[in-house]
């Protein structure tokens, strides 16, 4: 699998490009300020992109949506539960100081059904909390479990996402965590919106939010 990611400031989120070796098909996920050097990895290793993926719709995980869709027009996809904030993309931008481009119309809403390109194939989890359309992206070989998951702001090394903003609920977000993406196997390789990657063994046994909930429930 080629996998390459690209964080620029003023956020520094990650974004990523996911590719299959054979057949060179791929897709970008979350375009963001570091949408140009996505695009970039794109033409360096000669891809075709499929689709534009998105995790959930804050300003910093689609401010680059509108360059990407301009230069590779392919469907845009996002949970139905985020629409309201991928349409106040502008305005979240206003809230922060900067201009951002409103990025075109989603294309598709994710439902029961994965996203295949190439060999590969994103398993799609509902995953609320850090916001009500918030996804993670399960991508492995088609028909096998996804080694590796990209899970926006769901969780971090160390960390889980904040929930005080519009549509944020700190125990739904704790119930996706341990719920829905725990269940997904220790080994699976955490891929977050910002910093480094984790597993999820490691943040079932050293994450203190995760550990300061799970032991409030025993």
């Amino acid at each position: 699998m080629i996998l390459e990611v690209r964080a620029v400031a003023p956020f520094y989120k990650n974004g990523f490009m996911v590719g299959c070796e054979r057949t060179r098909a791929a897709v970008l996920i979350d375009p963001g300020d570091e949408v140009d050097e996505l695009l970039g990895a794109v033409r360096d290793y000669d891809v075709e992109v499929q689709a534009i993926l998105l995790t959930h719709a804050h300003v910093d995980h689609v401010s680059g949506v509108a360059a990407a869709k301009e230069a590779l027009d392919v469907p845009i996809y996002l949970h139905r539960d985020d629409q309201f904030l991928y349409d106040a993309a502008v305005q979240q931008g206003a809230l922060f100081g900067f201009s951002v481009r409103q990025p075109p119309p989603v294309d598709l809403f994710y439902d029961a059904s994965s996203v295949a390109f190439g060999d590969y194939e994103a398993r799609v989890h509902h995953t609320p909390g850090h916001c009500p359309g918030g996804v993670c992206l399960q991508i492995g070989r088609a028909g096998e479990p996804g080694a590796h998951l990209f899970v926006g702001d769901t969780l971090f090394a160390g960390s889980i996402g904040r929930t005080d903003l519009p549509g944020g609920d700190y125990a739904v977000l704790m119930r996706a965590i341990t719920e829905v993406l725990f269940p997904l196997g220790d080994a699976a390789i955490v891929h977050p919106g910002h910093g480094p990657d984790t597993t999820i063994g490691r943040e079932k046994t050293t994450n203190p939010f995760v550990m300061e909930y799970l032991k409030g429930r025993t």
